[in-house]
């Protein structure tokens, strides 16, 4: 196995799931050419960033991100900051040869979506965005299914993304801890935070979203900020609810709130199309639901047996399992991003790039922005996605 050096920024939630991605691959996908070595950590504060370092094994601390990046010991860079900080790591991490690993959304909008885009390209390095819910195997599963024609024509997709994470008006908003509460630091609220996420699953499983209506609210107006102790206007949103239109004429439905006393983390999607449909929900998520459509004109007697099946996706023939437990057991949110980054790893061996890569994700960036401007124009907005059909 090659060493391959990694330089993680951000030691927050998202730098803990992808230090265990790093540390898991190799053990659990064990044919694989490159080896993480837990090179880097970095972030503003030295004492923090130490303590990380020390509890997930990294060797080295940075507590400037200039300074990882210009490092000839380290290969991957891998952006786990605050949305406003990415396109500008990306950049320069790209231009420096490194390959690059981002979280979502890929930047605060199109065009500094675009700029990082064009960077990685000019640079030719590996990229990579962490929707990492692609690699959940019961959506895994569904993508094949899709692939199939196990649902035939599509004719609806509906998705929500709820969570109450933030519904106490006295939380205070920016900082480190609740920047996704600032518009200057995350770029939007939901949209950005939880509805990207559907919107790459959507387009994932559905092809492109052309065209989208929206509407936005903000509940709770002010909230003190972290930093100056000031009453400050709240400038993301707290809700969306999105009406889509895909290239194959079919129609969706999205919602994406922090409103949603007692959901969690309460991420779904259904597939209605001619031959069947599909459903998956986060909370439950080692099971895909599947219903197939079969004529009784052409099979006697089957026709009562018509009905949803609830597929527990735990055996070695579904999608990453093999590489797990033994049927039965389940998997949890974690294994998604080792799932991801082995992809990722194959990818860069094979000479054939994991998805999505900075351009797939531009593409969910500009259905993003179009949520965006469409909200606050009440009008319909064409999304200008190139995504080909997947």
């Amino acid at each position: 196995m090659v060493p391959l050096n990694i330089g993680m920024i951000g030691y927050g939630f998202m730098g803990r799931a992808h230090s265990n991605a790093y540390r898991q691959v190799p053990t659990f996908f064990p044919g694989l050419r490159y080896r993480p070595v837990l090179k880097a950590i970095c972030g503003r504060d030295a004492e923090r960033a130490r303590a990380f370092a020390d509890l997930w094994g990294y060797e080295t601390v940075e507590t400037d991100w200039r300074r990882m990046v210009e490092r000839p010991d380290v290969d991957v860079i891998d952006i786990g900051t605050p949305n406003s900080t990415h396109a500008e790591i990306a950049i320069a991490a790209a231009r420096a040869g490194k390959w690059v690993l981002c979280e979502k959304p890929l930047a605060m909008n199109r065009a500094e979506a675009e700029a990082m885009v064009e960077a990685v390209e000019a640079a030719g390095v590996p990229n990579m965005v962490w929707f990492n819910y692609r690699r959940v195997p019961a959506v895994s599963l569904a993508h094949q299914l899709v692939r199939e024609g196990r649902v035939g024509r599509p004719y609806h997709y509906r998705a929500t993304y709820l969570q109450d994470w933030t519904m106490n008006a006295e939380l205070p908003q920016g900082g480190q801890t609740l920047w996704r509460l600032e518009a200057a630091v995350a770029g939007s609220g939901v949209v950005g935070d939880l509805l990207s996420h559907s919107i790459d699953t959507a387009m994932w499983l559905n092809g492109p979203i052309v065209a989208v209506t929206a509407v936005t609210e903000t509940f709770v107006r002010q909230r003190r900020h972290q930093q100056t102790g000031e009453i400050e206007p709240v400038t993301v949103d707290d809700t969306v609810m999105m009406l889509a239109r895909f290239a194959n004429g079919s129609l969706g439905t999205f919602e994406s709130s922090r409103y949603a006393r007692g959901r969690k983390n309460f991420n779904t999607l259904e597939l209605n199309g001619a031959d069947g449909s599909l459903r998956f929900d986060l909370e439950d998520p080692q099971y895909l639901e599947f219903f197939e459509y079969r004529d009784p004109s052409g099979r006697k007697g089957e026709d009562h047996l018509a009905g949803w099946r609830r597929i527990h996706v735990s055996a070695h023939e579904h999608p990453y399992m093999n590489r797990w437990w033994v049927p039965g057991t389940t998997i949890g949110y974690e294994h998604s991003f080792t799932n991801a980054l082995a992809d990722f790893l194959e990818g860069v061996e094979k000479g054939k790039p994991a998805q999505p890569d900075f351009r797939t994700a531009l593409e969910t960036q500009k259905v993003c922005d179009a949520v965006l401007a469409s909200a606050a124009s009440g009008r319909w907005q064409e999304t200008g996605v190139e995504l080909p059909e997947r």
